[in-house]
């Protein structure tokens, strides 16, 4: 069986998986790859898990979102507390103090900030300082500040250990990789990320492995740095899952009120957004989501999903994170030859921020999930995997070998060039992260299973470019896509 395979290939990084279980770290809103820790931390070779010291362990590091009133109280009354937590770090200029908020807990609004003690930074400053936020086990105390007569109260983070559970080997998931085809891999993947490759099947009730890329289409951001994609499906088919559990690198925004301060840059606090912090950042049924200032927030996203870069503030920043769209459609509106677009948002919706964006995803190719959808039995563990993914960001040796792969006219438009070349590139890395070379896939594989659905993805977007704005698009020479083909 191939999750005997997985198990004997990939070894301590596997974890048993099971829709039961899945259902019992659900309730306690735990997401995957934190999920999949704990499973491993507390299972034994045969996959059984103790429960009691998983509860024991959830009730002691990690808490809820209206557990930290009473950790405030504990603090005030000269208690240490330490628990798992997701933590943001900065430098504040003004100050000279390196200051902390944990935003699950409602970061400065909801009290859960304060200081870093300088012997803290000094520790761990690669860590903490490096990325933009991290996860770990922090011990936090309160203390006074200011004068006898203003005295102010704040949180001192004094102690902090990074949760950083695997040891990323690239090389030596290249070598895991040589050991499937790519009928298995695309299963391993699925899995991976907690979905049942069985589940995936055509009209006539077959396994479909079309059905099973379609869905993988999604997983292009967390591999490739800025992808930027929009997904319209109906409801029920998994988006949310997969942008919000699957890794602790992205960010998911659902409904509510959006703010440029929060998406791109604070004036007032001289740090970054969403997009500076995450490797992408999901709007979720974007129909309800509401813009503060969305021309502003458009003009800023339109340059940022172009260059990369964050201007027009107080500071010029790069950042990485794919920008993505999710919105849900009802099945009349199941075809890319209409207008698609116009119900998404003001922000989105208009032309020249659409065609930067680099593909589409037509969702109602998805199955629907259901019970049967959800992974069992032996799996890559998810939280490993996607660190990997997010490893593989950093690898720009796969670009290299779709450019000397593909050829293409000089007169390719650039935009549709640079997108085909990205979403092939996020293929590649994603389906055969073996390929050090192009002698490493065949053509037949290259062709079919990245240069055919990146241009399959481009040109949903030109078609949508073309019905919105036709006097700009829908003219000789730039309704269709440049034709990118293999360079024998």
């Amino acid at each position: 069986m191939l999750e005997d395979k997985v198990r004997e290939v990939f070894a301590d990084m596997v974890v048993l998986k099971d829709p039961q279980r899945s259902e019992y770290f659900s309730n306690l809103s735990m997401p995957s790859y934190m999920r999949d820790w704990l499973v491993m931390k507390f299972s034994d070779e045969d996959g059984a898990i103790d429960y009691d010291s998983v509860r024991r362990y959830i009730k002691r590091y990690i808490p809820g979102k209206d557990d930290f009133e009473q950790y405030k109280f504990q603090m005030v009354n000269g208690e240490t507390v330490q628990f798992l937590a997701r933590v943001r770090v900065n430098v504040d200029v003004k100050t000279g103090k390196t200051k902390f908020e944990l935003p699950d807990f409602g970061g400065v609004k909801g009290g859960a900030s304060g200081n870093v003690a300088n012997s803290v930074v000094e520790k761990w400053q690669a860590t903490l300082l490096h990325e933009s936020e991290n996860w770990g086990i922090l011990n936090l105390v309160w203390t006074m500040e200011g004068t006898p007569s203003r005295p102010k109260g704040t949180i001192t983070m004094v102690d902090y250990r990074p949760f950083c559970p695997y040891s990323i080997d690239l090389d030596f998931y290249r070598e895991a990789r040589k050991e499937f085809d790519i009928h298995e891999w695309i299963d391993v993947v699925l899995t991976a990320v907690d979905y049942n490759p069985e589940g995936y099947v055509d009209e006539y009730g077959k396994v479909s492995e079309e059905k099973k890329l379609f869905f993988l289409r999604r997983l292009l951001p967390f591999v490739e740095k800025r992808v930027n994609l929009i997904e319209l499906a109906p409801k029920g088919t998994g988006k949310s899952y997969v942008f919000e559990k699957i890794s602790k690198r992205g960010w998911l925004i659902s409904g509510g009120t959006v703010s440029r301060a929060s998406l791109i840059y604070d004036n007032a606090k001289k740090i970054g957004g969403l997009l500076t912090r995450f490797d992408y950042v999901g709007f979720d049924e974007v129909q309800s989501i509401t813009f503060e200032q969305p021309g502003q927030i458009q003009q800023a996203l339109k340059h940022y999903m172009e260059f990369g870069e964050i201007k027009g503030f107080d500071a010029a920043l790069t950042a990485e994170a794919g920008v993505i769209v999710l919105g849900n459609i009802n099945a009349e509106r199941f075809d890319t030859s209409q207008n698609m677009v116009e119900h998404i948002s003001e922000v989105f919706g208009e032309s020249a921020t659409l065609d930067r964006f680099h593909g589409f995803i037509p969702g109602w190719e998805i199955p629907r999930m259901t019970a049967g959808m959800i992974a069992h039995g032996w799996a890559i563990n998810t939280e490993y995997f996607a660190e990997v993914l997010h490893e593989l960001r950093n690898d720009l040796s796969y670009a290299a070998i779709v450019d000397e792969m593909i050829q293409y006219k000089s007169t390719a438009d650039k935009r549709d060039l640079t997108a085909i070349k990205r979403l092939c590139t996020a293929f590649l890395k994603l389906l055969f992260p073996n390929v050090q070379s192009r002698d490493d896939i065949t053509r037949e594989y290259f062709e079919h299973y990245c240069l055919k659905p990146a241009t399959e993805m481009r040109a949903i977007i030109k078609k949508q470019l073309c019905i919105i704005d036709p006097r700009e698009f829908n003219v000789p020479g730039k309704n269709e896509i440049p034709e990118v083909i293999y360079r024998a």
